[in-house]
């Protein structure tokens, strides 16, 4: 592995980090100008420009060419969308303390990144995801849109209000001069692009040189790569106190891993998105079970605590393991697969079983039974 391919990764992931900072601050302080309310610029400009790195990745692996054009791009989504709850909001309880999900919207969410998730997985019975299927995607995400924006507009509590604004200052959004903003969002765009094509590049590189799957890679290397701006942003949020942001930024950045990055992927593509076999027996299972683990614990009183924000890291070093026991072909494979299969999933079955009981109404005192 040559130094220079090293350096074009290190490259990439910081111009897709820098590039998703720019493109965020210019895209919310230029809709803040049209006054455009702070939970509104939360929901939809924040959540999608975190989710800009993902889809400027997606999208030049989707159009590069050659037989493996589109895995990093289906093993970049699906290793983000895992990587954003274990990876991203363990990282956020772990560090931020226990984090509060009072908001109406972002419970409602989940279930939405349940469903999105299935209809991915069922996408890709077929080992692919054709321009069909994307159109399909990119249609339930202007629905999905719309139905935030007026839902912010209708239901928010002024508690959450105050929330967005202390994250999102209007009056300092729109301080600033329009060129500064515009020249923040050409900027952002620019160093996405660039990020996007040195991380494919030399991502594909290390694959062939490693000889493990261009599917491996996205799931691993690039989806975390591509990870970084929704770690800091939840982790900035949950330490400066704004905890329903951090998790509103990890499942809203799924969603428009989803529907979008995909979505609009598939359509763009000349051709359909390969999903490898393993991806459709083990990576995409591993996506819906991580979304669906979401409900029991955010229903328990509405927080993620520290401890099962550990449990999240815990289980995400356990997924990258098994990646690169499959990958290396080791002989600890099967037994590493055994022990995940009788005794891991069993027990942590067990345990979100028992925390959606207690998290039920009736065993919560003072919950709202309406």
């Amino acid at each position: 592995m040559s130094v220079l391919t090293i350096i074009a990764l290190i490259g990439g992931i910081a111009a897709l980090v820098v590039g998703a900072e720019g493109l965020v601050r210019g895209a919310a302080r230029l809709a803040a100008r049209t006054g455009m309310s702070p939970v509104v610029i939360g929901l939809t400009v924040v959540a999608f420009g975190t989710s800009a790195p993902e889809l400027a990745v997606s999208i030049g692996d989707s159009i590069r060419g050659g037989d493996e054009a589109g895995a990093i791009a289906v093993g970049n989504v699906v290793g983000s969308n895992i990587a954003n709850v274990l990876l991203v909001l363990g990282v956020a309880a772990a560090l931020g303390g226990s984090l509060v999900v009072a908001q109406r919207i972002v419970r409602l969410d989940v279930p939405i990144m349940i469903g999105a998730s299935v209809l991915v997985l069922l996408f890709a019975l077929n080992e692919m995801i054709g321009r069909l299927e994307g159109i399909v995607l990119v249609l339930s995400l202007i629905v999905y849109i719309t139905w935030t924006v007026v839902a912010a507009r209708r239901g928010s509590t002024p508690a959450i209000e105050t929330e967005y604004e202390e994250a999102l200052d209007p009056e300092k959004l729109a301080a600033t001069p329009v060129w500064s903003d515009l020249g923040y969002l050409v900027a952002g765009l620019a160093l996405l692009v660039v990020g996007s094509q040195l991380l494919v590049g030399s991502a594909s590189d290390i694959a062939s040189e490693l000889g493990v799957s261009d599917l491996v890679i996205g799931l691993t290397v690039v989806a975390i790569g591509t990870s970084l701006p929704e770690v800091a942003t939840s982790v900035l949020a949950a330490v400066r106190g704004q905890r329903d942001l951090a998790v509103g930024n990890a499942i809203g950045s799924n969603l428009f891993n989803l529907l979008a990055v995909l979505g609009i992927t598939a359509v763009i593509a000349p051709n359909p998105l390969p999903v490898a076999a393993s991806a459709v027996q083990v990576d995409l299972p591993v996506m819906v079970a991580v979304a669906v683990a979401c409900l029991p614990i955010f229903a328990n009183g509405q927080v993620l605590h520290r401890w099962e924000g550990i449990v999240f890291l815990l289980f995400y070093v356990g997924y990258l393991s098994w990646l690169v026991l499959d990958a290396t072909d080791s002989d600890l494979r099967d037994s590493y697969g055994d022990v995940a299969l009788y005794f891991v999933v069993p027990i942590t079955a067990l345990t979100l079983v028992v925390i959606g009981w207690r998290a039920r109404p009736s065993a919560i005192p003072g919950a709202d039974r309406h």
